[in-house]
């Protein structure tokens, strides 16, 4: 559960991907999020559940 205030977005939610970063390993290109989200340096995330997404970027 995250301990951060205001709390980090659910993996359910829209921007899941704004959550703050647990494990940074941008060496690699990739960093792990509060809410279990992998961020991948290429614009795409994988969720908790395995299934990937595009990160959406307001215009």
């Amino acid at each position: 559960m995250c301990a951060h205030t205001p709390s980090c977005p659910s993996v359910d939610d829209q921007c899941c991907w704004t959550a703050h970063v647990v494990s940074d390993h941008s060496e690699q290109g990739w960093c792990r999020l509060c809410n279990g989200v992998i961020l991948f340096d290429d614009g795409f995330f994988i969720a908790p559940d395995g299934h990937v997404e595009p990160v959406l970027m307001s215009a």
